[in-house]
Protein backbone atom coordinates (compact mmCIF):
# COMPACT_ATOMS: atom_id res chain seq x y z
CA UNK A 1 0.00 0.00 0.00
CA UNK A 2 0.96 3.80 -0.68
CA UNK A 3 -0.21 6.16 1.16
CA UNK A 4 0.10 10.47 0.72
CA UNK A 5 -0.36 12.54 3.07
CA UNK A 6 -0.81 16.39 2.00
CA UNK A 7 -0.93 18.82 4.81
CA UNK A 8 0.32 22.37 5.43
CA UNK A 9 1.11 21.07 8.97
CA UNK A 10 4.45 19.93 8.67
CA UNK A 11 4.95 18.86 11.88
CA UNK A 12 1.45 16.57 11.84
CA UNK A 13 2.05 15.31 8.81
CA UNK A 14 5.09 14.22 9.45
CA UNK A 15 3.99 12.96 12.58
CA UNK A 16 1.17 10.89 10.66
CA UNK A 17 3.78 9.36 7.80
CA UNK A 18 6.49 7.88 10.46
CA UNK A 19 3.10 6.55 12.74
CA UNK A 20 2.35 4.63 9.46
CA UNK A 21 5.94 3.99 8.00
CA UNK A 22 5.97 2.07 11.70
CA UNK A 23 3.33 -0.40 10.38
CA UNK A 24 5.06 -0.77 7.26
CA UNK A 25 2.83 1.16 5.27
CA UNK A 26 4.63 3.04 2.04
CA UNK A 27 3.94 6.57 3.00
CA UNK A 28 5.12 9.74 1.55
CA UNK A 29 3.93 13.38 2.25
CA UNK A 30 3.83 16.78 0.65
CA UNK A 31 3.15 20.01 1.86
CA UNK A 32 0.28 21.97 -0.45
CA UNK A 33 -2.13 20.96 -2.84
CA UNK A 34 0.05 21.63 -6.14
CA UNK A 35 2.84 19.84 -4.53
CA UNK A 36 0.13 16.83 -4.69
CA UNK A 37 -1.04 17.60 -8.02
CA UNK A 38 2.58 17.09 -9.41
CA UNK A 39 2.95 13.94 -7.36
CA UNK A 40 -0.20 11.98 -8.73
CA UNK A 41 1.14 12.74 -12.43
CA UNK A 42 4.29 10.84 -11.44
CA UNK A 43 3.07 7.88 -8.86
CA UNK A 44 -0.10 7.37 -8.34
CA UNK A 45 -0.61 6.41 -4.25
CA UNK A 46 -3.51 3.84 -3.60
CA UNK A 47 -4.86 6.15 -0.50
CA UNK A 48 -4.54 10.28 0.00
CA UNK A 49 -4.47 11.94 3.24
CA UNK A 50 -5.97 15.31 2.39
CA UNK A 51 -6.41 18.56 4.43
CA UNK A 52 -8.71 21.11 3.09
CA UNK A 53 -7.31 24.54 3.93
CA UNK A 54 -3.86 24.69 2.61
CA UNK A 55 -2.36 27.82 0.88
CA UNK A 56 -2.34 27.67 -2.85
CA UNK A 57 -4.96 25.07 -4.39
CA UNK A 58 -7.23 23.92 -1.34
CA UNK A 59 -7.88 20.60 -1.11
CA UNK A 60 -11.47 20.41 -2.26
CA UNK A 61 -9.96 21.47 -5.81
CA UNK A 62 -7.40 18.97 -5.18
CA UNK A 63 -10.10 16.25 -4.75
CA UNK A 64 -12.09 17.52 -7.63
CA UNK A 65 -9.06 16.94 -10.19
CA UNK A 66 -7.88 14.07 -9.14
CA UNK A 67 -10.80 12.14 -9.26
CA UNK A 68 -11.16 12.95 -12.71
CA UNK A 69 -7.25 11.96 -13.61
CA UNK A 70 -6.66 9.23 -10.90
CA UNK A 71 -10.52 7.90 -9.83
CA UNK A 72 -8.98 4.62 -8.57
CA UNK A 73 -7.04 6.95 -5.49
CA UNK A 74 -8.79 6.78 -2.87
CA UNK A 75 -9.05 10.17 -0.44
CA UNK A 76 -9.14 10.84 2.70
CA UNK A 77 -10.27 14.63 3.86
CA UNK A 78 -9.06 15.03 7.10
CA UNK A 79 -9.21 18.66 8.16
CA UNK A 80 -9.61 21.15 11.49
CA UNK A 81 -11.96 23.44 9.36
CA UNK A 82 -14.52 21.32 7.59
CA UNK A 83 -17.99 21.76 7.82
CA UNK A 84 -21.33 19.87 7.00
CA UNK A 85 -21.14 21.22 4.03
CA UNK A 86 -17.83 20.68 3.17
CA UNK A 87 -18.55 16.73 4.18
CA UNK A 88 -21.43 16.33 1.51
CA UNK A 89 -19.29 18.26 -1.17
CA UNK A 90 -16.02 15.85 -0.43
CA UNK A 91 -18.29 12.76 -0.59
CA UNK A 92 -20.06 14.24 -3.69
CA UNK A 93 -17.29 14.53 -5.35
CA UNK A 94 -16.16 10.93 -4.48
CA UNK A 95 -13.79 10.99 -1.17
CA UNK A 96 -13.71 8.05 0.80
CA UNK A 97 -14.25 9.78 4.16
CA UNK A 98 -14.11 12.71 6.11
CA UNK A 99 -12.39 13.28 9.36
CA UNK A 100 -11.88 16.14 11.82
CA UNK A 101 -8.97 17.33 13.27
CA UNK A 102 -7.88 16.49 15.98
CA UNK A 103 -8.40 12.31 15.29
CA UNK A 104 -6.62 9.55 16.63
CA UNK A 105 -3.93 8.08 14.42
CA UNK A 106 -5.03 4.76 15.04
CA UNK A 107 -8.46 5.68 13.79
CA UNK A 108 -7.00 7.55 10.72
CA UNK A 109 -4.79 4.15 10.50
CA UNK A 110 -8.24 2.33 10.22
CA UNK A 111 -10.15 4.82 7.73
CA UNK A 112 -6.67 4.32 5.65
CA UNK A 113 -6.74 0.70 5.90
CA UNK A 114 -10.69 0.56 4.95
CA UNK A 115 -10.00 3.00 1.92
CA UNK A 116 -7.47 0.48 0.50
CA UNK A 117 -9.44 -2.58 0.98
CA UNK A 118 -12.17 -0.37 -0.93
CA UNK A 119 -9.61 0.53 -4.21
Amino acid sequence: MKVLIVDDEKSLAEIICQRLKLRSIDTDVVFDGESALQYVSKLEPDVMVLDLNMPGINGMEVLRKIKVTNPRIQVIIFTGHGSDGDELEAKGLGAHSFLMKPANVNVLISHIMEAYSNR
